[in-house]
């Protein structure tokens, strides 16, 4: 059959592509318009073979090889196919399993059958090498195409190179077409130091537990009940406020244990002299004071509806259809789109201005959907099921600045 194929190992292309954009592998690093991407290998495999594409075939891990976001938007394009290996993680770190035998089985099942004339790969893994020259055998001509590597040098198998039939490489002006690296630093301002925290961070603290007096004896511990008969101030084994504060004030900023814990240090016989330690929180580095004895879990109060109860089946139906087929998945599109429905199905105007009081911080039954709903698109994947730090002020970033347009809209003179 004069068609061509193209077989892509989305490991390879777009890690690769990360650190020729961004200086590291991470996927994480890059963002990716899967459309352009599909259209650009098609174009070029149809130009350099002269044959017309019979089909691209997207290979890739997953978790449980559950398909993520990306995948349920490339699956649903003209002549792609997805094929997905295991995503396992082994002593910290993410790897791929079965991707190269999937490769390996549809490349020679493509030869065997003489689906294609030609068969374009990208990928460097030399895994491929036996089913390359099984191809070949088949009369089936093999493109090899690297992406550009970020030292000049080689990022794939010298075995494999020399077994292609021809080699291309995906320079830096045609990944950036497609492909390009995530601005972190720019999407928010740093969050300004906190006195509070600074305050309870300078403060002196006592010497450490066990140092010596002018006596030549160690100094009983702050607020240790007096010893009997020779015996230990405090049973083996138990911390010491004192302990634990200095441990808290080594860290940077406290977290709210460590303010407990300097907060008891204060109520000690002979306390340091540290200021009322407040504890605070917060879930988007803006602190929010909360009440005695009440706790993180304390209910949200703001009164505010969720998307969810929002959301009518006809329209969960459609939201998922959009996300596959029109969200990129880039951290402050999803904060975008995420408050561009919660404000569209609002059915009390005084809500978005409810809202708007609380900036900056995302009321905090709201803030979890917002999270849960960003981790559709696989922004959890590759960081141990947390989302970056850098991405969730990203996500909140893009769901104050859609709040923000659609508060100036509401309050514009109606010429305007």
């Amino acid at each position: 059959m004069d068609r061509c194929v193209v077989l892509v190992d989305a490991g390879y292309l777009l890690g690769a592509a990360a650190s020729l954009l961004a200086g590291e592998p991470s996927r994480s690093r890059i963002t990716v318009d899967h459309a352009a991407v599909v259209a650009g290998l098609r174009e070029r495999a149809e130009l350099e073979t002269g044959q017309p594409l019979l089909r691209i075939y997207w290979f890739d891990g997953a978790p449980d090889r559950v398909p993520q976001p990306e995948h349920r938007r490339l699956r649903v394009m003209p002549r792609v196919t997805v094929r997905l290996g295991a995503l396992t993680r082994t002593d910290g770190r993410w790897a791929q399993k079965g991707v190269d035998a999937a490769m390996h089985a549809e490349l020679s099942e493509l030869a065997r059958n003489r689906a294609c004339s030609d068969v374009v790969l990208v990928t460097g893994d030399g895994d491929l090498l036996p089913g390359m020259m099984s191809a070949k055998e088949h009369g089936v001509a093999v493109h090899l195409w690297a992406v550009q590597a970020a030292d000049g040098d080689y990022n794939q198998s010298e075995d494999l190179v020399a077994e292609a039939d021809e080699r291309r490489v995906l320079d830096r002006e045609w990944i950036t077409r497609a492909i390009r690296a995530r601005e972190v630093a720019g999407v928010c301002a740093p969050p300004t130091p906190r006195p509070e925290i600074q305050a309870i961070l300078s403060a002196p603290l006592p010497e450490p537990a066990g140092s010596t007096s002018g006596s030549g004896r160690p100094d009983p511990l702050p607020g240790a009940l007096p010893a009997k008969n020779g015996s230990s101030p405090a049973p083996a084994g138990t911390e010491h406020p004192d302990a634990a504060a200095a441990a808290a004030a080594a860290k940077g900023v406290p977290t709210p244990k460590d303010l407990a814990v300097l907060g008891r240090v204060q109520q000690a016989p002979t306390p340091h002299p540290a200021p009322n330690a407040t504890l605070r929180w917060s879930s988007d580095k803006t602190w929010s004071e909360r009440g005695p004895g009440n706790g993180p879990d304390v209910p949200d109060t703001s009164g505010l509806p969720t998307l969810a109860t929002l959301t009518s089946a006809e329209q969960r139906w459609a939201d998922r259809e959009a996300d596959i087929t029109a969200v990129s998945g880039d951290p402050f599109e999803v904060g975008q789109v995420f408050a561009r429905r919660w404000i569209a199905r609002l059915t009390d105007a005084a809500h978005l201005q409810s809202l708007s009081t609380h900036y900056p911080r995302v009321p905090h039954r709201i803030d979890g959907e917002l999270l849960r709903y960003a981790a559709r698109f696989g922004l959890l994947a590759h960081k141990d099921d947390q989302i970056d730090e850098h991405d969730r002020y990203a996500i909140r970033a893009g769901f104050w600045r859609e709040v923000d347009a659609r508060t100036v809209a509401e309050h514009a003179p109606a010429g305007d």
